[in-house]
């Protein structure tokens, strides 16, 4: 037997607390909504995950940074009259969208969510940056984020997923160490460093998006946050602005992409260990178990083995929603501008043209995550390897390196004149390729934004598709050359991408004109059936 380390004891007692965490409470009343409106509502929730085009694990939270945007817009109206309705209305909506199990949350939680609302109402209430300007509502925004973030988690607390943050945490901030050049260099203050680490495991780990991220952060930062009293929430509210900014700068420091990095490769041991721990009842028989090298061995590949399987559905299932959101936005974009641009431009329609304007976008997709490649065997011996060495107590630490290389102004001049360049010849080239099948100019701008979506969308599957790779990838002249002319338009993607999900028409639409009539359609629903529940039991 191999003596474990202290973090990989203290990571098993706390998965022991999730497991216990999990057993129903005897004689506590659970949240019940009725069945038929709630697979109304959660086919509504399907639809909206298409169009939204925002990743499986994001949906839940966006749903709820959703409605509550609607129920605050109505406290709005009422100047925050009427407050003590919104969390049990916020909670039976989201458990009728299929986002929370029915039958399963205790009805004493909801006055836990109108704790919270009620402190999110106070710090705008009392923030004087509310609603200033843009400025103003980007806060506001912002700060609605971080309530969905809260009340997510009352919801559904993340027990086991924040104890393998904390545990990676612990074990990487002995393992990543920062050459003095960077720090010479001004780009990282001295003691930022465990923050961009914090940053960037939540990143890899669970690829938690900013909302959620900037809500652990001011946990992290102020302790007291999810206890505070209304003295010190005073205090919160006078200077919230300041530290929206200050999680921001942290979020958009140069360096992050180098810690994510780090914790990207080496995450995959951390994510099996979690999965080996998830699925064990007992903790003395999985203490015994993780400390037997070659029980361990076992146990390792079959989680791998079973998170490979899982992975590789998720990443087809990635594909076909962004490829049916795009699809979709391209017949939207063929008939609202394109028909009436070729009648301009070109003074005709042309049937081909537009068929291949629908089905390339749909083909280059296909391509991309066909050629998906799963990682090799000896990837699985890497991990197990990396495994033994976090689990069991080391004399010896491995040390990831953070450093920089300095460039001289005519240098980073001269590699930035190639990178534009070699922009400009990617995109010289697919509009000469247009040109030639007799596209008209308004078609071939657009689909030259829909190839940049595409490539962006292909490459972050691709880039999914590594979750589980610790070995380096190699890379030939043919992936040197890809990258010199497929980099900007990706880059290019990214960009359109971040708009597209900012200012998604069709969301907007579905916000607007749909969500709210729905909801309180879905509301009608549930009421009305139980009104025929009640006429039905007085007959006898």
């Amino acid at each position: 037997m191999q003596e474990l380390s202290l973090p990989t004891k203290n990571l098993i007692k706390k998965y022991e607390f999730w497991q216990q965490s999990l057993q129903p409470k005897p004689g506590q009343s659970t949240i019940h909504v009725d069945e038929v409106a709630s697979k109304v509502a959660a086919f509504y929730e399907q639809i909206r995950t298409i169009v939204e085009w925002k990743e499986e694990h994001l949906m839940r939270r966006a749903a709820i940074i959703r409605k509550l945007k609607r129920r605050f817009l109505d406290l709005e109206i009422n100047n925050f009259s009427e407050e003590e309705n919104i969390a049990e209305l916020l909670v039976l909506e989201l458990i009728r969208g299929g986002h929370f199990p029915n039958d399963k949350i205790e009805e004493s939680i909801i006055g836990n969510i109108e704790r919270v609302i009620g402190k999110y109402i106070f710090i705008l209430k009392n923030s004087p940056e509310n609603k200033k300007g843009k400025a103003g509502l980007q806060f506001y925004d912002w700060l609605l984020e971080i309530a969905a973030c809260e009340i997510e988690e009352v919801l559904a607390p993340p027990l086991k997923e924040t104890a393998l943050m904390d545990y990676m945490f612990e074990l990487m901030k002995e393992r990543i160490k920062i050459n003095k050049n960077v720090y010479e260099a001004g780009l990282l203050e001295k003691g930022d460093e465990d923050i961009q680490i914090y940053i960037a495991l939540q990143q890899a780990l669970f690829k938690l998006d900013k909302p959620i991220i900037s809500y652990n952060l001011i946990k992290y930062k102020y302790p007291q946050w999810n206890k505070a009293e209304q003295d010190l929430m005073f205090g919160v509210a006078q200077n919230a602005c300041k530290i929206c900014n200050d999680i921001e700068k942290d979020l958009q420091n140069p360096l992050l992409k180098k810690f994510y990095a780090i914790c990207e490769k080496y995450d995959t041991p951390y994510l099996l260990l979690g999965d080996i721990l998830s699925s064990q009842e007992k903790t003395k028989e999985i203490t015994k178990k993780v400390s037997e090298p070659s029980v361990l061995e076992g146990l390792i590949r079959d989680a791998y083995n079973k998170r490979l399987f899982s992975l590789k559905s998720r990443i087809w299932r990635a594909a076909l929603y962004s490829t049916i959101s795009i699809f979709i936005t391209k017949i939207l974009s063929l008939l609202i501008l394109e028909i009436l641009l070729s009648k301009i431009t070109a003074g005709h329609l042309n049937a081909v043209t537009f068929m291949a304007d629908i089905f390339i976008p749909t083909v280059l997709m296909f391509g991309l995550v066909a050629t998906i490649k799963p990682p090799s065997y000896k990837n699985l011996n890497l991990v197990i390897m990396e495994a033994m060495k976090i689990v069991y107590q080391k004399e010896k630490t491995d040390i990831y390196e953070i450093k920089i290389r300095k460039k001289s102004p005519l240098a980073k001049a001269i590699i930035s004149f190639i990178y534009i360049l070699s922009g400009l010849v990617s995109f010289g080239l697919i509009y000469f390729a247009f040109k030639l099948l007799n596209f008209p100019i308004s078609s071939i701008i657009i689909n030259i934004v829909f190839i940049a979506l595409i490539l962006f969308a292909g490459t972050a599957v691709r880039k999914r598709a590594q979750e589980l790779s610790v070995e380096e990838e190699p890379e030939g002249f043919l992936s040197f050359l890809s990258d010199v002319f497929f980099l900007p338009m990706q880059g290019f993607g990214r960009w359109l991408s971040n708009k597209w999900k900012k200012y998604n028409a069709i969301t907007a639409f579905f916000n607007a004109l749909i969500d709210m009539p729905f909801s309180v359609f879905v509301e009608f629903l549930e009421k009305w059936r139980y009104f025929i529940k009640e006429r039905k039991e007085e007959i006898h």
